[in-house]
């Protein structure tokens, strides 16, 4: 776990971040959006096997847009995708966006998580849902758990939902001196256990049969003959996402390397992370508003703790969730 003393706070101490919910407790869904008003130069990195995004390949080094204006994570598996253009729609009004003569595009990628079934699976966030986070959203605290792309998620399925533990979203930051910011927020909905990358001790996973304590999920894998029960909404279940934002004046090729190591968080805290069938991505943010130079020390050094922040976040997202539809939290469970 990352040890820093201020690494508790939000994405939102990176000056220029905003962070808002639309939460659905009653059918178990919801959404979030990072909005950056001012303009950031982004990147993104996906390596699970079942990924569903949006506008992701405008954020590849070589391509013409430069600024994002928001980022979009969200529940309904490929229907929530349809969060983003309620946020497009926000920023339009607002005049911000990529400016083409009298013409303003908003630049609003996304990634979803699949919590369809949960509750139920014809409920999911659509344009006015991603409108409402953007109406709520603010600098300020982030709210935590089952809130947003968060609500419901869950983690630790290898042995199937019936064993399953709540998920949720966290974030977590961290100061590097002389005002440089990394942040991260995630929404956890991953296969595999959540683990203090610290300890070693699993935080959530697949519950024992007594209810006494969790399965350590690679150790189930590895077993000779392991069969994951396959009922067929359960398969594809999974994903983590995740922002890592920062106020260096990062290009793009550094923010897609910034988030290629945000990845690098969800190996320390989920195991196993990235499986065919995870959608697992990480965006990045780079406001610039930091008047230093990144040089490749930087870099390196900014990359180290976006993991630990991503990290954090990921455990904060799970310990901070309360259960819904059936699926106990940590807190509930008590033995953590």
């Amino acid at each position: 776990m990352c040890t820093m003393s201020n690494a508790a706070r939000a994405i939102t101490h990176v000056q220029g971040i905003e962070v808002g919910h639309y939460t659905d407790l009653e059918h178990a869904t919801g959404c979030t959006v990072v909005l950056c008003r001012g303009g950031a130069v982004g990147g993104v990195d996906i390596r699970g096997s079942a990924p569903g995004t949006r506008e992701t390949d405008l954020l590849r080094p070589g391509n013409l847009v430069e600024h994002i204006h928001a980022i979009v994570l969200s529940g309904g598996s490929a229907y929530g995708l349809d969060a983003a253009s309620g946020v497009m729609r926000y920023l339009e009004e607002r005049g911000i966006g990529f400016r083409m003569g009298d013409i303003v595009v908003p630049i609003v990628p996304a990634a979803i998580l699949y919590d369809l079934g949960l509750v139920t699976s014809k409920v999911r966030p659509g344009p006015q849902e991603g409108y409402r986070a953007c109406e709520a959203a603010s600098a300020g605290l982030v709210a935590e758990g089952s809130v947003g792309a968060g609500t419901g998620a869950t983690v630790g399925k290898a042995l199937g939902m019936s064993r399953a533990v709540k998920g949720g979203l966290g974030t977590a930051s961290a100061d590097l001196g002389d005002g440089l910011i990394v942040g991260a927020i995630a929404a956890v909905n991953a296969a595999g256990s959540v683990v203090d990358p610290e300890t070693g001790r699993i935080i959530a996973g697949p519950r024992q049969e007594d209810n006494r304590g969790y399965h350590n999920t690679v150790e189930l894998m590895a077993q000779p003959g392991f069969r994951r029960p396959q009922a067929a909404a359960e398969a594809r279940v999974n994903t983590t996402l995740g922002v890592i934002a920062t106020n260096a004046p990062l290009t793009k090729e550094q923010a897609n390397k910034l988030a290629e190591r945000g990845q690098d968080g969800l190996a320390l805290a989920i195991r196993p992370c990235h499986t065919m069938g995870d959608g697992d991505a990480v965006f990045s943010l780079a406001t610039g508003t930091w008047e230093g130079t990144v040089d490749r020390a930087l870099l390196t050094r900014l990359g180290a703790v976006a993991a630990q922040v991503m990290s954090l976040a990921i455990l904060r997202a799970v310990t901070q969730a309360t259960g819904l539809g059936g699926v106990p939290s940590v807190q509930e469970l008590g033995y953590a």
